[in-house]
């Protein structure tokens, strides 16, 4: 199926490793051309390189830390000075610490409210104009499964991204007319760096397997063509959707 995707922008938000990585890799084998932004510099130009190398064309590979205001509008600047505009944004960030209520201070709050939803919407208004002068766009937000079925131990991520869902789903509705899609994306169990840390610190998360209809872990190229589609030209009719690729980890029927 050709997704319609040749030589559209994509950003990736949060891409030089795990779900970003395997979506920036996704949407380069369909022929988008990348800008990929990552805290870590050297592991960032590594998955540059890996990128190049596979799919024979130049990524923009821009360091920077995108809970940082100032990281942000640096990594911005780029990608509009080397592409002049954004027709795919995909939003991500690293997910917080884990934790009870009681567990977590007030900074802890304050940094997740940041790393969550502040760099999503200060993403989505660098985007927005030029989407709407084209009159085509595709905005996908990495999510999580817990915004439909909070997890335990994870206060943070469970209420915060749950904004976040509120916030693309008005979007949505107030950009149709434009001709710009939003859909969030929501990840369950998946075999990336961030669940092995999850459990090595709550050891009982291995055992959410047991809980999966398709009894496995999820594999990040599995999650990545699930966005590359909602980011495509075949997508053209969804929007406002959350979409699970958990395995069916979910038990709710909406």
């Amino acid at each position: 199926m050709d997704l319609g995707l040749q030589d559209k922008i994509a950003f990736v938000a949060a891409s030089s490793q795990g779900l970003g990585k395997a979506v920036a890799s996704e949407l380069a084998k369909e022929g988008a051309r990348l800008a990929i932004c990552g805290r870590n510099k050297q592991v960032l130009d590594a998955t540059r390189r890996e990128l190049e190398d596979m799919y024979e064309r130049a990524v923009l590979a821009v360091p920077g830390d995108l809970t940082q205001k100032e990281d942000r509008k640096f990594i911005l600047d780029k990608v509009f000075i080397e592409f002049g505009k954004v027709d795919i944004l995909i939003t991500n960030s690293g997910g917080p610490p884990a934790g009870k209520f009681e567990d977590l201070s007030q900074t802890d709050w304050d940094k997740s409210y940041e790393q969550l939803l502040g760099s999503t919407v200060s993403l989505i208004r660098a985007v927005l104009p030029g989407m709407k002068a084209q009159r085509w766009g595709r905005i996908v937000t990495i999510t999580s499964q817990a915004v439909k079925q909070p997890v335990d131990n994870l206060i943070l991520s469970n209420a915060v991204r749950a904004s976040v869902v509120g916030l693309m789903k008005t979007l949505a509705n107030e950009l149709g007319p434009f001709n710009i899609t939003v859909n969030n994306v929501m990840p369950g169990y998946t075999e990336t760096k961030r669940l092995l840390e999850l459990i090595e610190k709550n050891p009982s998360f291995k055992s959410a397997v047991e809980e999966i209809p398709l009894n496995r872990f999820g594999k990040p190229e599995e999650f990545a063509a699930a966005v590359a589609f909602l980011a495509s030209a075949r997508a053209s009719y969804i929007t406002g959707v959350s979409l699970a690729v958990d395995g069916g980890w979910i038990k709710s029927i909406l």
